[in-house]
């Protein structure tokens, strides 16, 4: 967030601006940059002094160099005064209690209670000792067991979530984040807390012990960056299995949950991080949705706001013979934090539904974490060469903005001015005449990304939400053709095949691997009346032993004399089958009569004209359950397993008839 410069004066009783109405932020610790004065005119180093709301959080100092300054302000629910002081030693110090150069800021914090946390988790072998891997200087000075830990993964986890609020500001989408789950505990964001026994409500870390030994977590055959390891994704399951176990979600609970491994070591003799795996993952079909990295960079960490600077500054030298420097990009300790806190925000991304990027945190930019907190920037190992003198905006590590589209679409990060959406977050396709194409979403079409082949990042997208900053509701339906979206690729590309992947307002996504085949056969049926019917989208995986493809084209909708009058679901606990039944005592069977006996009827009230509208369905490797919607807005109930796979409604586009199934 920036802030109002700061002006100097030559009258010692002058404060700058009088404090501005209160902008609304739901984070506990906050990113605020700006300037001293004007640089153009006079650059000028000095410090920066945070005074907090009522003294209810210690000062704070923080360098500014050739005029720009960035700091972390630490807020209370509620409304806070917030009074920024500068000294530099170019100017004489002010004998009055008012500061010469000072200027206020107001912020107005709403802390989050309704969208889901990121939870914070420590994993530890069932005999471990907790404690991390670090230099025995560091042991002397400030400890390396659990506490410590503790607090050095907790303010690492205020540093993502500061980063990631200012790169969603910018990006538009106003000051949305991520929350923690918070507990009433001695505080550990101030340095002087644990001396003084202070008490706050700050992110609780869940201690959780695996079932299995530190031996056993440290075995080489799974650790992930050794060459001849055979199972380096086990440390993943081993750690999904003892989450699952520690918050014993029920079906349908999501818990977002990132884990630091706590035993993982770095082996001397091996040269090579035993007990750690960087790995994230989003999977719609679990409850859990998790991110794991190793401790093996935790001494570095920041453990409150104060060591911030100092831990991004300290060019000490990496000591392989008791730390590791993973990858060769930890030489000092500053570019270890950037490296262990940067990875493992990394995977948290993976979590959170982010995939590799072209660049930003998802490829490897993490690298530059540090210039996001600090203005100057000390030498790197890395580079072999002095660094950045000034940090600007420009030169900080940053999430792509595919990442900040897809966080504005989150339910982690919903905010209560958020408008509700539709409980259907899926996305449909549909080929109609002249080559084009509907896309249909009930909560609206948030975006497309497009893939030249060979591609594996996206380079190419296509926007329809406004973003915060210009409120609007995603469009429910827009039209595509091949010609538009190929007119973004490359030249050299617009002759091969493309990828399209299409995502909701509501989190929902759909995949197209060829977008040319939607204007193929296989999109098309021929129906008894000539005319050609277009295919919607396919649901499942067709992997159910005897599967085989089937096609029905509903004689109600091109016979006028024919009426549905009942649909029959047969069902287990999965779908068999459909059958429509007709006033004629015909039917039409899709599938198999298999599962409940006689299956399950639903009567439409043909009295009233109800005629059927849809389905709701849930899918995943197959149609686990099937819902049938009716223009009276009637809903049968789910038949089959109504808590498989995701739930997605299938219902036409506009002005379309309801013709084919298949």
């Amino acid at each position: 967030m920036s802030t109002p410069n700061l002006t100097l004066s030559k009258s010692s009783s002058a404060i700058g601006p009088p404090p501005q109405r209160p902008v609304a932020v739901h984070q506990k610790v906050l990113l605020v940059y700006g300037q001293i004065g004007d640089p153009d005119k006079q650059v000028l180093d000095g410090t920066l002094t945070v005074y907090h709301n009522q003294e209810s959080f210690p000062p704070t100092l923080w360098p500014v160099n050739d005029s720009h300054f960035k700091a972390l302000v630490h807020l209370n629910p509620g409304p806070n005064r917030l009074r920024f002081d500068f000294t530099s030693p170019k100017f004489p110090a002010n004998s009055s209690s008012v500061p010469a150069h000072s200027t206020w800021f107001c912020l107005n914090f709403l802390p989050l209670v309704n969208a889901p946390p990121l939870q914070l988790v420590i994993l530890l072998g069932k005999d471990s000792p907790g404690t991390f891997d670090a230099v025995p200087e560091r042991i002397q000075r400030e400890g390396n067991g659990l506490e410590t830990a503790i607090r050095k993964f907790r303010m690492a986890a205020y540093l993502w979530q500061a980063f990631t609020g200012e790169q969603m500001c910018r990006n538009g989408f106003g000051r949305r984040c991520f929350r923690f789950e918070e507990e009433w505990q001695t505080g550990s964001l101030s340095f002087r807390d644990r001396a003084t026994a202070q008490m706050r409500n700050e992110a609780k870390i869940h201690v959780v012990r695996s079932d299995k030994t530190v031996k056993e977590l440290r075995d080489l055959d799974i650790a992930q960056q050794y060459d001849k390891a055979t199972h380096k994704n086990d440390l993943f399951s081993i750690a999904k299995e003892a989450v699952k176990q520690h918050f014993k979600p029920e079906k349908g609970q999501k818990q977002y949950v990132s884990v630091l491994l706590l035993d993982a070591h770095w082996d001397v003799h091996a040269r090579t991080i035993a007990g750690h795996a960087a790995l994230g993952c989003s999977d719609d079909a679990d409850e859990i949705q998790l991110a794991i990295c190793g401790s093996h960079a935790l001494q570095s960490y920041p453990s409150c706001i104060e060591e911030v600077v100092p831990a991004l500054s300290d060019c000490t030298r990496t000591d392989t013979a008791y730390v590791a420097n993973d990858c060769n990009e930890s030489g000092s300790n500053w570019e270890a934090a950037n490296v262990g806190i940067g990875a493992h925000l990394h995977e948290t991304g993976h979590m959170l539904g982010c995939p590799h990027q072209e660049s930003g945190v998802m490829l490897r930019d993490y690298v530059r974490f540090n210039r996001t907190f600090l203005c100057r920037e000390p030498y790197s190992t890395r580079t072999k060469s002095p660094g950045m003198r000034l940090c600007l905006q420009k030169d900080e590590c940053n999430w792509h903005r595919l990442d900040t589209l897809r966080f504005r679409s989150h339910p982690c990060f919903q905010i209560p001015t958020d408008a509700p959406l539709a409980p259907d977050n899926s996305v449909h396709v549909w080929p109609v005449d002249n080559g084009k194409v509907l896309v249909t979403a009930a909560t609206g079409v948030h975006f497309i990304e497009l893939f030249a082949q060979g591609d594996e990042f996206c380079r190419s997208w296509i926007e329809y939400g406004k973003g915060d900053a210009m409120p609007g509701t995603p469009p429910v339906q827009v039209v595509l053709t091949e010609s538009e979206l190929k007119s973004r690729l490359p030249e050299d590309k617009r002759n091969k095949k493309f990828k399209v992947r299409m995502y909701s307002a509501g989190g929902g996504e759909h995949k197209i691997d060829d977008f040319g085949q939607l204007k193929g056969k296989d999109s098309t049926v021929k129906l008894p009346n000539g005319q050609p019917g277009f295919k919607g989208s396919k649901l499942g995986f067709s992997q159910q032993e005897g599967s085989s493809p089937e096609q029905v084209i509903l004689e109600s909708a091109i016979k006028l004399h024919k009426l549905l009058t009942s649909i029959k679901v047969y069902h287990g606990f999965a779908l068999d089958g459909v059958e429509f039944c007709y006033e004629d005592a015909t039917s039409q069977l899709f599938g198999k009569r298999g599962g409940k006996p006689g299956g399950s009827e639903f009567l439409f009230d043909t009295r009233r004209g109800e005629i059927l509208l849809g389905f709701y369905l849930r899918a995943g490797l197959w149609i686990d359950g099937i819902e049938i919607l009716t223009s009276l807005g009637r809903r049968s109930g789910i038949f089959g397993n109504p808590k498989g796979g995701s739930g997605l409604v299938l219902e036409l586009p506009l002005e379309k008839p309801l013709t084919p199934v298949a």
